[in-house]
């Protein structure tokens, strides 16, 4: 009996890749395998679910940002809209974004006519992604400009908002 447990709690471990979740910072990184990806983020969330420390644990603690932590950041959402906001024929913007990600013709147009940034409204309606998953869907419209704002974001002011969390609870 013992000997079968061993061996469960060993495939379970084996199950979990680290080598995706964590880098050399700490901070935790999507596989590129979209079939990884889900297994992983299923795995992620099931994990998070059953932490009770909530926050304080390592999991949790490192977890990849998503786009709602982004919109609490005034100066990177400011400087995502100036560059995504602008409609000009050759340069790919939230429209784009948007689209790529499901959102119908008639809801771009509906967007366009409020008078909030379009940007703005297609980042709210995806608030459950992560920042990895826009800075890939900003690599591939070939919109670097915005990926380097993005990925400095995470890698300098995530981690530091995300102490001062883990400080002010515990």
């Amino acid at each position: 009996d013992e000997a079968y447990l061993t061996d469960q709690i060993t495939l379970e471990i084996a199950s979990v890749n680290i080598k995706t979740l964590t880098s050399d910072s700490g901070l935790i990184q999507q596989p590129e395998d979209k079939d990884t990806q889900n297994h992983t983020d299923e795995s992620l969330s099931d994990l998070k679910k059953s932490c009770k420390e909530n926050v304080t644990c390592s999991l949790c603690l490192f977890r990849a940002p998503t786009i709602s932590d982004m919109l609490n950041d005034e100066d990177l959402l400011y400087t995502v809209r100036l560059k995504l906001d602008p409609c000009h024929p050759t340069v790919k913007n939230w429209r784009n974004l948007a689209s790529k990600w499901g959102m119908t013709y008639d809801e771009l147009c509906f967007l366009e006519q409020k008078p909030q940034s379009p940007t703005l409204e297609f980042l709210l309606r995806n608030s459950d992604r992560t920042v990895e998953q826009l800075i890939d869907l900003c690599k591939f419209y070939k919109r670097i400009d915005v990926a380097k704002v993005l990925l400095k974001w995470v890698e300098e002011e995530w981690p530091k908002r995300v102490n001062r969390t883990y400080q002010n609870d515990f």
